[in-house]
C-alpha cells in the first residue's frame, strides 16, 4: 500500500523515515525529497530494487541511477582511483548540486546497469534526503518522473506519474523553491583528464573552473597538444668556416697521394685496356 508522509511535520517525519527505511531493506522504491528535485530511490545493491526503479521510470539499463551518498567519505569506498581534482570538486560543492562520474570499486557487489564500470555520486545538501540516507546507506536516486517528463518538484507531483510503483512518498515541501524551474545536479565525467561536464546543471561551469581550471564544457574539445621544441642548435648545418680547414687538409691529402703515384699510372693503365680487350 502505498502511503505519503509529510515531513514537514516533525512526528510524520520520523515515521515517514522509519517506514521508507523498512521499504529499502524490502527492496521497494520510495520517493524523496533532494536539494535539486524530488528522486525516487531504491537500494543501490540491490539488482531487483534497482530494475524495480528503472521499470517505474520506463527506462532502459542503458541509462543507469546515479548514487546518493550520506557523507563526503563514502567516496572512497565506492570509487576508486578518485582523481586529485575530483577530490577538491567534492570537498567543494558536497553536498551540492554536483554529481561526479568515477570509476566503480570493482568489489562491489551491485548492477546499476550498463555502467561500463563507473558510477555516478552525490551527497545532495537536503536534511531529509541525508536523514534518510545515514539510515540505508547509498541509494540509486533518479529524477521522480516518467521517462521523458517533467521532473517533480514535489511528492504529490511525483506521485502522479509513479503512482502504486512506489511504496513511500516524503513530502518535505517544493524543490528547490517555490515558484522556481526544476533544476538537475550538474554532472561532471572524471574518469579521463581532463575533466568534461556532460550535464548542465545547479553548480556553473565558472564554479567548477574556480577549483580545477582546466575542466571542458559541455560539448567543448580538449585542445590539441602543443608540438615539441626544436633545438635550433643541432639542426643548424655547419657553416663553411667551420669546414674550410678540414676541406683544405683533405685536398692537401689528395695532391700528395697523386703525386706520389704518377709513375704508375701508365702501366696501370695498360694492365686496365689488356684486362678488357680480353673480356
Amino acid at each position: 500500500m502505498t502511503t505519503t508522509y509529510n515531513c514537514t511535520s516533525e512526528d510524520l517525519r520520523a515515521q515517514g523515515l522509519e517506514h521508507a527505511q523498512r521499504a529499502i531493506s524490502e527492496k521497494k522504491c520510495i520517493v524523496m525529497p533532494t536539494d535539486t528535485v524530488y528522486g525516487i530511490a531504491a537500494d543501490a545493491f540491490s539488482p531487483l530494487a534497482v530494475t524495480l526503479l528503472l521499470a517505474s521510470k520506463g527506462r532502459s539499463r542503458q541509462m543507469p541511477p546515479p548514487v546518493l551518498i550520506p557523507r563526503i567519505n563514502a567516496l572512497d569506498g565506492l570509487a576508486t582511483d578518485v582523481p586529485v581534482g575530483a577530490r577538491a570538486l567534492a570537498e567543494a560543492f558536497w553536498p551540492g548540486g554536483l554529481t561526479l562520474i568515477l570509476h566503480a570499486q570493482p568489489s562491489l557487489d551491485w548492477d546499476l546497469g550498463e555502467t561500463k564500470g563507473t558510477v555516478a555520486l552525490r551527497m545532495p545538501d537536503d536534511d531529509v534526503a541525508l536523514e534518510l540516507l545515514a539510515l540505508t546507506g547509498p541509494l540509486a536516486v533518479s529524477s521522480a518522473n516518467r521517462t521523458g517528463q517533467p521532473a517533480a518538484q514535489t511528492a504529490s507531483e511525483a506521485r502522479v506519474q509513479l503512482a502504486e510503483s512506489v511504496e513511500v512518498y516524503l513530502e518535505g515541501g517544493f524543490r528547490p523553491l517555490e515558484g522556481t524551474e526544476s533544476v538537475a545536479s550538474t554532472i561532471v565525467d572524471a574518469t579521463s583528464e581532463p575533466f568534461r561536464v556532460v550535464r548542465e546543471g545547479a553548480v556553473s561551469l565558472e564554479r567548477l573552473r574556480g577549483v580545477v581550471p582546466g575542466i571542458l564544457g559541455l560539448g567543448e574539445l580538449a585542445p590539441e597538444p602543443e608540438p615539441a621544441p626544436v633545438d635550433e642548435a643541432a639542426s643548424e648545418p655547419e657553416t663553411v668556416a667551420e669546414t674550410a680547414p678540414e676541406v683544405e687538409a683533405a685536398e692537401a691529402d689528395a695532391v700528395a697521394a697523386g703525386d706520389a703515384g704518377t709513375a704508375e699510372a701508365p702501366a696501370t693503365k695498360a694492365s686496365g685496356t689488356t684486362e678488357a680487350a680480353s673480356a
